[in-house]
């Protein structure tokens, strides 16, 4: 019989894609915090101009409706409740004149704010 992988890994395989540029940066944001063990909690929040906003925490807790993959080396953990605002989301690092940052390329967001850190679906 063939086994298959854990429905947490299938369902945020789906859900959330980090680039290895953002893994290299969140890898280095940890270091810098001295979280070893830390997830990267990656969520969905009322709020913002556009009435969702992105949410990211470091975090050491996986609740048992989390959905968990690892990335580039880094652990990604979604809420049940987050993960359909979040699918087939990329989290990538820019830097441009205008500074750096993490930007999230949602193909679900139907409308977003200027600054790019809240959206509408």
């Amino acid at each position: 019989m063939e086994q298959s992988a854990s429905p947490e890994q299938v369902e945020t395989g789906a859900v959330l894609q980090l680039t290895e540029t953002a893994a290299e940066m969140v890898k280095v944001s940890m270091q810098r915090e001295g979280l070893e063990n830390y997830a990267l909690r990656v969520s969905v929040v009322g709020g913002g101009c556009s009435g969702l906003q992105y949410s990211l925490n470091f975090d050491n807790a996986v609740h048992p409706d989390d959905a968990v993959v690892e990335q580039y080396g880094v652990r990604l953990v979604v809420d049940a409740t987050s993960a359909p605002h979040l699918a087939g989301t990329t989290i990538d690092y820019v830097k441009s004149l205008h500074g750096a940052g993490f930007k999230f390329l949602n193909p679900k967001a139907a409308q977003s704010c200027g600054c790019g850190s809240s959206f509408s679906t």
